[in-house]
């Protein structure tokens, strides 16, 4: 049982950079997908990047592409999604996923394992 914990969210003006972390239980995470969602109040859970951790193919949602950027240190089992210009829009929880899987997946049914979220607030 693999067990994913992100950190990092918090409360930042528009315009503003987060990072947040998944961190994975897992030995190795070096063959899975490992994926970013979010969810907003009254909307449902969406897809926002993900990425191949073992050949580090990637690919975001296209409401933040050029603004997010997943990334990974297989040494230290950690995802990273690094946010930049960020606006109200943005504002959700944030949920790490991964998958013992080589294709990269967009819906969340595809994600067998989730963290408990981490929130990202953005003022205007």
């Amino acid at each position: 049982q693999m067990r994913l914990e992100e950190s990092g969210g918090g409360l930042v003006q528009a315009g503003g950079s987060l990072r947040l972390s998944c961190t994975a239980s897992a030995r190795n995470l070096s063959r899975w997908v490992m994926g970013w969602f979010r969810q907003a109040p009254g909307k449902d859970r969406e897809f926002v990047a993900a990425m191949n951790t073992n050949i580090g193919s990637t690919f975001y949602a296209a409401s933040v592409k050029a603004r997010f950027t997943i990334s990974r240190d297989n040494s230290k089992n950690t995802v990273y999604l690094q946010m930049n210009t960020l606006n109200p829009e943005d504002t959700a929880v944030y949920y790490c996923a991964g998958d013992p899987r080589e294709l990269i997946a967009t819906r969340a049914d595809d994600y067998d394992y989730w963290g408990q979220g981490t929130q990202v607030t953005v003022s205007s």
